[in-house]
């Protein structure tokens, strides 16, 4: 029976795609004798938090996401960021194959938050694989097996990919979802004070607060 073994050797930014998207590249290797016929792959992509130093620009910036730093060694943990599903092409020995993941820049999803407060250096991440793999069996026969969760790779992904990125598919922007009321209100303001951008809005809303402050 196969006994599948997964490396992530690589990861780069996904051009011409329609939503931000980022593609690792995977290596799977069978290290029993038997030629794949497919492999169909599921991936659950974890963020490893705890295994990288955290600046205090961005302990300030992850405030949301693990609270007041003093309490980072009860709160800092593991973040789920995304599944894919993927199908592996018949190979024997190994292959390596590009394994896209879609990415947000909504900042009310945990691991956009994540992504937005880090500045630079790497983020450890985790791959947690399973599925089915199909093979050859003894003469010639389609034969199915399941892949462990225990199936495991890990890989560091620096900062400055996801900034590139983003930076491709929104430059010089960022993004904030509001509820609608909340945007009626922003849209009534905008109006009635005669401001030409929603830019200008905020800035003139953020001014008003200073100056509320400062009373």
């Amino acid at each position: 029976m196969p006994d599948l073994s997964f490396e992530v050797e690589d990861a780069e930014v996904l051009e011409y795609a329609a939503v931000p998207s980022l593609v690792f590249k995977l290596r799977v290797e069978n290290l029993e004798e038997e030629a794949i016929r497919s492999v169909s792959l599921n991936t659950q992509v974890r963020i490893s938090a705890a295994q990288r130093h955290y600046e205090a620009s961005e302990q300030e910036r992850l405030l949301e996401v693990f609270g007041e730093p003093h309490r980072w060694g009860q709160t800092l943990r593991s973040l789920l960021w995304t599944h894919t599903n993927l199908q592996v092409p018949p190979f024997t020995g190994s292959v390596v194959v590009d394994m896209p993941v879609t990415c947000t820049y909504d900042l009310e999803v945990v691991a956009a938050k994540y992504f937005y407060a880090l500045e630079d250096g790497e983020v450890p991440l985790e791959f947690l694989f399973t599925g089915t793999v199909f093979y050859a069996g003894e003469g010639g026969g389609l034969q199915a097996a399941r892949i462990s969760w225990e199936k495991e790779a890990e890989y560091r992904m620096p900062v400055r990919l996801w900034k590139e990125m983003m930076d491709r598919y929104f430059p010089n922007s960022a993004w904030i979802k509001l509820h609608k009321d909340a945007f009626d209100q922003l849209y009534d303001y905008k109006v009635r004070m005669g401001l030409p951008t929603w830019e200008a809005t905020v800035e003139a809303l953020l001014r008003a607060s200073e100056q509320e402050v400062e009373r």
